[in-house]
């Protein structure tokens, strides 16, 4: 065999190898394949279901960790105390009260999403957000989201952080952004669509 004909060969195998590796399934991070409905329940209390897939990211900007869990609690104030969380309305607070003992009790225009909120845990240490003693947790309610996304968002100029931006209920395609401002979860509208 000639070597242009074997070199011939030779990436043929390689590009096969490649466009094989390419179609295999992927699967989903370690990260999310470890929170389940059991997961969520113990941190955050026996109210709280999984309805989509966790996003890891370092929402607070101290290197570690943080994961958000889009999920559905039928009573987020129950479990509170017992669980060691805070929960908290950016959404209300934005549009000028967000006390949630009262905006909890506000019934969503939708009664299938009626309960959506999003879990956050802030990590700890080596094992982050896996912690048994999370930095701080988080329950966000009223946030109308249909879907979530957590990306990189610019502050100020050059500064970069992490956002949770949601695609909200509603036939406008509006957007907004969720994001940790060193002290409390802030929202912040931004207009249409997520594309």
């Amino acid at each position: 065999m000639s070597f242009s004909r074997f070199t011939l060969l030779l990436a043929t195998v390689a590009l096969s190898c490649t466009l094989f590796a390419q179609q295999l399934p992927t699967h989903p991070a370690p990260a999310e394949s470890a929170v389940d409905n059991d997961f969520v329940q113990k941190a955050f209390g026996s109210t709280c279901s999984l309805i989509g897939t966790p996003s890891v990211a370092d929402l607070d900007g101290d290197g570690i960790d943080d994961i958000v869990i889009p999920a559905k609690c039928t009573n987020p104030m129950m479990d509170q105390a017992e669980a060691n969380f805070r929960v908290v309305d950016p959404y209300n607070s934005f549009f000028g009260y967000g006390n949630p003992k009262v905006t909890t009790q506000f019934a969503s225009d939708d009664p299938e999403r009626r309960g959506y909120c999003l879990l956050i845990i802030h990590g700890a240490g080596s094992q982050a957000w896996r912690s048994p003693t999370p930095k701080a947790k988080f329950l966000i309610v009223n946030l109308p989201f249909k879907q979530i996304v957590v990306k990189k968002m610019m502050v100020k100029k050059k500064k970069t952080m992490m956002g949770i931006f949601a695609e909200e209920v509603g036939g406008d395609d509006a957007v907004s952004v969720t994001f940790w401002d060193g002290r409390k979860y802030k929202y912040q509208p931004l207009g249409s669509s997520m594309e």
